[in-house]
């Protein structure tokens, strides 16, 4: 589990086929000693596995569902991208909760200064739209960030100039695709809404003595 708070920005220095998936070489001199094989590191939202420990880099393997489902099945070398370690038990959540199991890919729209600021606007697959809500969460390119408003092309986010610094997101032009996480809590609402699990509303009402007296008071 992550927070979509960025530790480092990664570069992607070799991608090569493996085994029906891919391999990707990650670049991420300062990150790279405390990290060891067998360990979750989120790459650019994308939940993986490292996989092998290099001096400056560190090796990930990609499955096809991954190759299929986020941008990294068409990623290059030389792309930077955003990479976060998992939250330990009794760290401070500053973002929100990103599992690292992208939903869908979008695209940037538009990208304008607001002040110091930016707000950029993201498209969205039609099947995500119900996981939007304005205020609500949203995880690009494995970035908590905060929905502004909702468009019909898709949403809006306010961007702090230290995030559109240390983040990949100031390296995105128009067209540009991204990964997209919805909030996991809207998932388990709508499934438990789907099970017919969630509890019916019951007409407000008022206790009465009678209640009252026999329950002891």
């Amino acid at each position: 589990m992550f927070t979509g708070i960025v530790e480092a920005i990664g570069i992607i220095r070799a991608r090569s086929a493996s085994g029906g998936g891919a391999t990707l070489l990650i670049e991420a001199e300062g990150m790279v000693p405390g990290l060891k094989a067998g360990d979750s590191i989120a790459v650019n939202g994308v939940c993986l596995t490292v996989v092998e420990i290099k001096t400056r880099d560190f090796v990930c393997d990609l499955s096809m569902e991954t190759l299929r489902r986020t941008t990294l099945g068409k990623i290059r070398e030389g792309i930077s991208v955003n990479l976060e370690r998992p939250l330990a038990i009794g760290d401070r959540l500053g973002g929100h909760f990103v599992l690292g199991h992208v939903d869908g890919i979008g695209r940037l729209i538009s990208a304008v200064s607001i002040g110091e600021g930016m707000e950029m606007e993201f498209s969205v697959p039609a099947e995500l739209d119900r996981y939007l809500v304005v205020k609500g969460s949203v995880a690009i390119d494995g970035i908590s960030l905060t929905i502004a408003c909702l468009s019909a092309n898709g949403f809006n986010v306010a961007v702090i100039p230290y995030t559109y610094r240390v983040t990949n997101l100031h390296q995105l032009h128009p067209g540009d695709v991204v990964n997209l996480e919805g909030d996991v809590l809207a998932k388990y609402f709508e499934r438990f809404a789907q099970l017919g699990l969630m509890p019916e509303r019951k007409p407000d009402r008022k206790l009465t003595v009678e209640e009252l007296k026999e329950q002891g008071y």
